[in-house]
């Protein structure tokens, strides 16, 4: 939402305004997160260097974007379905990695670990757990779990 409503032309620019949202995050994290999104620098209309999203139908230019914290408020979940003792959880796009960090963080027993795409989480039931414990220990991590 920043790079496509402000011209930010150096990442110390955006990651001051991150933090302004709240978010603080190293020059390293974020260098990674912009070659993730694609993120690169083009001349703005005055002929200043700045940051720009990559030319897909997936970016939509934001004139008036929301704070990141409003943004938050969203529900990231979908959906939760399980096959066995694995669990897919279904979210919306760009949330699986924050939630499945919010699970192996939450060092749940019947859990074994995670692996997140951009909207999915599978996860590995441990042998034994019910899947009813599993949503009620869920339902802590991901609030609007019903």
């Amino acid at each position: 939402m920043l790079i496509s409503s402000k011209e930010l032309g150096s990442q110390e620019e955006v990651l001051k305004e991150l933090s302004k949202d709240g978010f603080k995050l190293t020059q390293a994290t974020l260098s990674r997160d912009f070659k993730q999104l694609k993120i690169a620098k083009a001349s703005s209309m005055n002929g200043k260097s700045v940051y720009v999203l990559p030319n897909e139908t997936m970016y939509k230019r934001v004139s008036k974007p929301r704070p990141a914290t409003e943004m938050l408020q969203a529900p990231g979940f979908v959906s939760l379905n399980y096959s066995g003792n694995m669990g897919v959880i279904k979210t919306r796009p760009g949330y699986a990695s924050s939630i499945a960090f919010n699970i192996d963080n939450s060092d749940i027993p019947e859990i074994l670990g995670t692996i997140a795409g951009d909207d999915t989480i599978f996860f590995a039931i441990k042998e034994g757990s019910s899947k009813a414990d599993i949503k009620d220990v869920l339902s802590y991590i991901i609030p609007n779990l019903q």
